[in-house]
């Protein structure tokens, strides 16, 4: 059982970097049969989608609750199903401009996060594909969730219509200022979990 998770967590750990390592296209080299076959380990045993989660907010807080489950089983390039209805989630509740709506949806989708080593890792940044000089990656320590609701709800992307100021209660914050382990090293990276 430890050789099977070790090899399921380095075949995901691949499927990562190479979903997010092609050629200046912002990881749009993988192909949906590339993935799918992705779900076969090399003794034939097929694997069961049962969550997919690249960006973080998007599946979370933009897609209906209702599309949970079939957003969580498609694959990075379904853009054009789930695409409408961030933007209209953007625009709808958090009542923000459809220019904003349309920024977001070009850094959002493909719902993946971008690998690109030839970048200097400390310039990385999450959703700083949007912003000027910005190229994307993301570091350990980005707080993604502010990051996000803030590109949401306040300012980070555009003033029109922001409901609240940068880490201010109650949309445009998680109130979680810093993870409560420090994170390793080496690889893995992440701190032990909490048990």
């Amino acid at each position: 059982m430890r050789h099977t998770t070790k090899w399921a967590a380095a075949a995901l750990s691949a499927l990562a970097l190479t979903a997010g390592c092609a050629d200046g296209d912002r990881g749009r080299g993988v192909t949906a049969p590339d993935l799918a076959a992705a779900n076969v380990d090399p003794r034939g045993r097929v694997y069961d989608q049962v969550e997919f989660l690249g960006n973080p907010l998007v599946a979370e807080v933009t897609i209906l609750k209702a599309n949970h489950n079939t957003y969580n089983r498609t694959q990075p390039y379904n853009t054009a199903t789930f695409l409408p209805q961030t933007a209209q989630f953007v625009t709808g509740v958090a009542g923000r401009p459809a220019a904003l709506a349309n920024t977001l949806g070009s850094v959002l989708y493909p719902d993946v996060l971008v690998v690109d080593s030839s970048k200097d890792p400390s310039t990385a940044g999450w959703l700083s594909w949007a912003l000027a000089n910005g190229w994307g990656g993301r570091k350990l320590t980005d707080d993604v969730v502010d990051t996000g609701l803030i590109a949401i709800f306040s300012s980070l992307l555009s003033p029109t219509g922001a409901s609240c100021a940068p880490g201010q209660l109650p949309l445009c914050t998680d109130n979680v200022p810093v993870n409560d382990k420090s994170f390793l090293a080496t690889f893995p990276y992440l701190a032990a979990p909490t048990l």
